[in-house]
């Protein structure tokens, strides 16, 4: 057997060839950075979720019935849109099962007004809060190794030639999204008339 059919997958190993000896000291540093790189994430992740219970919560219902932008979609669509794309993390980390799969239709696979009826806004910001919760919680308990891992759409053999296809890379993908649908709510709150 050859040592590195010995060697995990996913193991960091340090040789120092001076000495001959692996270095411990180096995967402390190394799992060190990993664990500030991933805090780091984290941070902008919280922050990112913290800015859009900020907005919702800001002015009354009627205000998110708006379009940000003419033709496009509403701001309470989006709240929607991003409760069922958060929501789907759930699943996608294996964590459990979506808590609201019917948003599914109404929010992620169907354009703004294609339905008669939505969710009330006071209903969307308590599904909204609630998956956030969620997700925080199972995000404060994972280690980088979790982080690390593959997610359940990617299986083994191709995580295997694309590790790049991990939690960690959705986080980061999924804090973009959320970026950038704060971007266009920004113009609603420039719409709002000034006292």
């Amino acid at each position: 057997m050859s040592i590195s059919a010995a060697i995990p997958p996913n193991c960091i190993i340090v040789h120092n060839a001076k000495q001959g000896i692996m270095s411990t000291q180096t995967e402390n540093i190394a799992i060190a950075q990993t664990k500030q790189i991933i805090s780091q994430l984290l941070t902008t992740w919280n922050t990112n979720t913290n800015r859009v219970t900020a907005f919702f919560n800001k002015y009354e219902d009627d205000f998110y019935l708006q379009e940000v932008a003419p033709g496009r979609s509403r701001a309470i669509y989006l709240l929607g849109h991003l409760v069922a794309s958060n929501d789907g993390l759930l699943s996608l980390f294996g964590i459990s099962e979506k808590l609201y799969p019917q948003l599914e239709e109404l929010f992620l696979t169907n354009p703004d007004k294609a339905f008669n009826e939505y969710p009330s806004p006071a209903e969307l910001r308590e599904y909204w809060k609630k998956v956030s919760s969620t997700l925080a919680d199972h995000f404060s308990k994972m280690e980088p190794s979790d982080w690390l891992s593959r997610h359940t759409k990617v299986s083994e053999e191709d995580f295997a030639k694309e590790p790049h296809r991990n939690k960690l890379n959705v986080l980061v993908s999924r804090a973009g999204h959320i970026s950038y649908h704060m971007g266009q709510l920004v113009f609603l709150e420039k719409k709002e008339p000034a006292f």
